[in-house]
């Protein structure tokens, strides 16, 4: 039987795992990139790294995480930490992409993230200023439909209060119709974004 705990140090490679297999718009994305872990480095272990105690975790009784929430209760000051502190650390593994020029350049997916990666700084995205916070969310199959998705939101947004944060954001891959279709039950309504993503802000 399932259950939920804070983060603890060593569950990152789980963390990183499940994000890989859900970072596809909840699907797997394994062997989409070049390298695959790209998409912890991103989405997930600079937010345990920083803020190990906005993280909560749910663990399978055979001991394996399946799921977790993580998060930050100030977007500004992480974004310029995640430039000036956590992604420089990765420049020589993956530098910036070169830009084609010619009419048969093509960016390919891994391109895509490592240029979102160095782009992230405060004021980038228009969500921070309204609601500070922000989270990232991802369940295994196995765990989807039972109530934890839920239970892990309501579990950070109580945290985030106790701080007094006034509003916290998070956005889903606009292909992702299962997390476009539940976060407004939990109390999110949309806002402008990108036109490759579905914002969510939700006041506290």
């Amino acid at each position: 039987m399932a259950s939920m705990r804070p983060f603890r140090p060593g569950d990152e490679a789980a963390l990183s795992q499940i994000c890989l297999q859900t970072a596809d718009a909840g699907a797997d994305a394994t062997g989409i990139l070049t390298d695959d872990d790209l998409w912890g480095e991103v989405f997930v272990l600079p937010y345990v790294a920083r803020h190990p105690d906005l993280a909560f975790v749910v663990e399978q009784d055979d001991g394996r995480v399946v799921g977790y929430v993580v998060g930050t209760d100030d977007t500004r000051g992480f974004e310029d930490w995640f430039a000036t502190e956590w992604w420089p650390r990765f420049a020589e593994r993956w530098p910036v992409p070169a830009v084609g020029d010619g009419p048969d350049s093509e960016r390919t997916r891994q391109d895509a993230v490592v240029t979102y990666a160095y782009g992230r700084r405060a004021g980038a995205e228009p969500f921070g200023d309204t609601y500070p916070a922000h989270l990232h969310i991802d369940l295994l199959p196995e765990l989807q439909g039972q109530g934890w998705g839920r239970r892990l939101i309501e579990t950070l947004v109580e945290v985030l209060r106790t701080r007094g944060v006034s509003g916290v954001h998070l956005a889903a891959d606009a292909r992702n119709e299962g997390a476009i279709a539940f976060y407004p039950r939990l109390g999110f309504t949309r806002i402008p974004s990108h036109a490759d993503v579905v914002a969510f802000g939700r006041d506290l």
